[in-house]
């Protein structure tokens, strides 16, 4: 199955969510000033209801779900992103953020023996930014943006009949910030963050079983960027 293959399977909320992911990178400016930064900290998510289908020794079923971020576990909760501020209208920009947040079910709710995405939901979004500049060293800023989900998904069910352990297209997603960043020179500058991710996942499980669920992730990230020269 080729990519194209792929995303016309999709139904029509995660292909538009890939659309306009897509559009975010082509509304690049030619000339621009270029931020990349990398960030971490912590991720922190609420019960969700999980629905699953093992197929094979359990049948369908749903479960509430106590997520555990795990932050601090490796592989550790961080994110990057490149962000593009446009040089006629400074205040906006576009960027592309890739936050890899993870879950864990903690206690692990019957029938399941494992159900995680510790090596990440990997939120990927297209997003708009907004930055409230002044004479100071310090500025405010706002972004949101959707996009999707390449979860990786570790499910075994307590039978020992299904084991899934890979990286999947989980579904669509989005992301709301909230930050203010500290220069320290002409290139590099230090940040704070609040940011608000949704993930709707929808996997499959060996032996023909489905698993779906919806994580809201709570993020508070501290970074660093670094600016290039303007394209």
């Amino acid at each position: 199955m080729t990519i194209s293959d792929l995303i016309r399977s999709w139904p029509a909320a995660r292909r538009l969510a890939c659309a306009v992911l897509v559009a975010a990178i082509a509304a690049a400016p030619a000339r621009a000033e270029m931020v990349l930064s990398v960030y971490s900290g912590g991720n922190f998510s609420p019960d969700s209801t999980v629905d699953y289908d093992f197929n094979r020794g359990g049948g369908p079923g749903r479960v509430r779900a106590s997520w555990d971020g795990e932050s601090l576990k490796l592989p550790p909760y961080f994110g990057v992103r490149a962000t593009w501020w446009f040089e006629d209208r400074p205040r906006w920009g576009v960027a592309i953020d890739n936050a890899h947040t993870k879950v864990t079910a903690d206690p692990m709710p019957a029938p399941f023996a494992e159900l995680e995405f510790t090596d990440g939901i990997n939120m990927v979004t297209g997003n708009l930014h907004y930055r409230f500049l002044n004479d100071s060293r310090v500025t405010p800023y706002v972004g949101a943006g959707v996009g999707f989900t390449t979860p990786h998904v570790e499910v075994t069910n307590l039978a020992g009949t299904s084991r899934t352990s890979e990286y999947q297209f989980g579904g669509p997603a989005a992301e709301a910030l909230i930050g203010v960043e500290a220069r320290i020179n002409a290139r590099w500058a230090v940040f704070g963050e609040l940011k608000t991710g949704y993930a709707d996942i929808s996997a499959d499980l060996s032996g023909g079983g489905r698993l779906s669920t919806e994580v809201i992730s709570n993020q508070v990230s501290i970074g660093v960027s670094y600016t290039l020269k303007k394209r």
